[in-house]
């Protein structure tokens, strides 16, 4: 953990004295834990049960967590993906009438008439181009009205995209005209090369088949060994493998069908998408 060795460094060449509250680690962690960023004086966050912490190191920023039993117990849905150790995420759905209320901002994208359904995307990139960074995203966007079958079709066949997010327009982008379903605009995804895949003219160009052959044309031959795809009906997620040292952006699209079988893991997969810390008020 970039940084992380620098109190332990302190403590011995300073002979620092063991904290015996809460209140006295936080102090020595703000004097002695070295960070990097813009406003390094909110980077360390300190409860009595997690310590949050955000830097940067050069090249990406970054953030690091530690969380007791109690935390992970009593916050699941802000912790439940943070500490999910394994890819992919779960599939399954819940029963029939299962609701799912996320509570997380969201941005909207409107295909479909209002309905009880609602798919949601979170990318989770290296300096998204909403942003600029990869820490601090700009939150998921939504699609109400929709299930996860019905989202290509949709996407492919909308009028005016110049305003959506950038993902969305990536995304329908990536829909091959005459495909029908999300997971081979993810297989393309996939195959992209590079840790800020997108078209030089997404922008610019508004003609759909325009913008689909200008991204196949940023395909490599074959995607990556590395890279991993699961498709499932009501979820739908990548591990676009960029290279040894990047490692994996990831890409999540899931319906309400979905969340409500996982809704811990849901609500905190959009909390992340919306702020790195999961402590962070949000409405």
């Amino acid at each position: 953990m970039y940084g992380l060795d620098s109190i332990f460094e302190a403590a011995l060449e300073r002979n620092l004295p063991r904290p015996e509250t809460v209140d006295e680690l936080r102090e020595l962690l703000n004097e002695h834990l070295w960070v990097e960023g813009d406003d390094e004086s909110t980077f360390i966050r300190l409860g009595e049960h997690s310590l949050r912490v955000r830097t940067d190191d050069d090249e990406v920023d970054l953030a690091y967590y530690f969380v007791d039993d109690e935390a992970a117990v009593a916050s699941p849905d802000r912790l439940s993906f943070l500490l999910h150790d394994t890819w992919p995420l779960p599939g399954g759905v819940a029963a029939p009438g299962a609701v799912f209320s996320h509570g997380v901002p969201v941005r909207t994208v409107r295909l479909a008439p209002p309905g009880p359904d609602c798919v949601f995307s979170v990318r989770l990139c290296w300096e998204s181009p909403d942003t600029g960074r990869n820490l601090n995203l700009v939150g998921a966007t939504a699609f109400p009205g929709l299930t996860l079958p019905d989202l290509a079709t949709l996407l492919r066949d909308a009028d005016d995209a110049h305003s959506w997010p950038h993902d969305t327009r990536l995304l329908r982008a990536l829909a091959a005209p005459g495909g029908n379903d999300i997971g081979s605009a993810l297989e393309r995804y996939a195959r992209l090369p590079g840790y800020a895949p997108s078209p030089a003219n997404l922008d610019t160009v508004s003609a759909h088949d325009a913008i689909h052959r200008e991204m196949l044309e940023l395909l490599v031959s074959e995607r990556p060994a590395e890279s991993q795809i699961r498709l499932d009906a009501h979820i739908a997620q990548v591990a676009r493998y960029i290279d040894d040292f990047f490692g994996f952006d990831q890409w999540f699209l899931f319906d309400t069908r979905w969340a409500t079988g996982h809704p811990h893991l849901a609500r905190s997969l959009l909390r992340y998408a919306a702020h790195w810390d999961p402590y962070e008020a949000q409405h």
